[in-house]
């Protein structure tokens, strides 16, 4: 049987030049925005971790990282000496993701603002209510309006709910119901979102 050593040699070189992603995908799954190992090339670098910041040489730090089977990653370049950290690659990203989707799911936190109003509020007094509910809901909070019934004012819970929607109404081009009006214990309540972009 003859072999053809031309196409062997073909497909032997074919096989060993295969991309690094290839040889391990999860690797290089995502375009990389820090320096790693030989790339970083400094007289002097400061490696924070767990313990204190030791400084040495990036050289030395390189190796200091390949014995322990993990990556030296720049932090901050712009730091005098330059700030690197020996870790996994791949848990630093995870890390790194893990506490930017904590920190937007922070900031994007709702809080629930309460603003008291009564049956015989003044129209401008109603108004100065509206607009600090109107700050409340633009900043993506809700905000529950009250109106407590007293004495007289029992007999007749429909004044309550009257003003409920004309505070609504000052405020309809912001925000929708939540909560509509309900009438529950002697008092009258709302609950106010802001209104959702189509």
């Amino acid at each position: 049987m003859s072999i053809n050593y031309h196409l062997l040699l073909v497909l032997n070189v074919t096989v060993n030049i295969r991309p690094k992603y290839l040889m391990n995908p999860r690797k290089f799954q995502k375009e990389r925005k820090h320096k790693l190992n030989s790339e970083v090339r400094f007289p002097l670098v400061r490696i924070v971790g767990d313990g204190e910041p030791v400084v040495m040489s990036s050289f030395e730090a390189s190796k200091l990282a390949q014995s322990e089977g993990k990556d030296l990653i720049l932090i901050n370049e712009s730091q005098n000496p330059p700030i690197v950290k020996i870790e996994d690659y791949n848990k630093f990203l995870y890390d790194l993701e893990k506490a930017q989707k904590l920190k937007q799911k922070a900031t994007l936190k709702v809080e629930l603002k309460e603003i008291q109003l009564s049956c015989e509020i003044a129209i401008n007094d109603l108004q100065t209510k509206a607009r600090k509910a109107r700050e409340f809901i633009e900043a993506g909070d809700k905000v529950r309006c009250v109106v407590q019934m007293k004495g007289r004012q029992k007999s007749m819970p429909e004044r309550g709910s009257n003003v409920l929607e004309r505070f609504f109404d000052m405020l309809v081009d912001v925000c929708q119901h939540e909560d509509f009006p309900k009438y529950d214990g002697n008092k009258w309540s709302m609950t106010l979102r802001q209104k959702k972009v189509k």
